[in-house]
């Protein structure tokens, strides 16, 4: 008889991993609540770990983005005036 395993949302995956990332109840204690192996638990409660560290990546990264499409408004800027000025110059 195969296995028919149930279909977590993702909103019950992430209150799951912080709760045993908290450590307000014991992963037993969860796996009883929630009707979840604590297998399944100590996965969520890695992937939310390592998904928060990207988090933070991304948003450095996203800044980082920003930062250098200004840089590059203010540089094409720079070369116009530039241009513009040596045109006049040169009359």
């Amino acid at each position: 008889m195969a296995k028919i395993y149930k279909k977590r949302g993702s909103a019950l995956k992430s209150k799951v991993a912080l709760e045993a990332i908290k450590g307000t109840k014991t992963v037993a204690e969860l796996c009883q609540e929630y009707s979840v192996a604590s297998s399944q638990i100590f996965l969520w409660k890695k992937q939310l770990e390592d998904g928060c560290e990207r988090l933070f990546e991304d948003a450095k990264k996203d800044n980082h983005k920003e930062e250098v499409d200004r840089l590059h408004k203010v540089i094409g800027q720079l070369a116009a005036e530039r241009d513009f000025l040596e045109h006049v110059l040169k009359r």
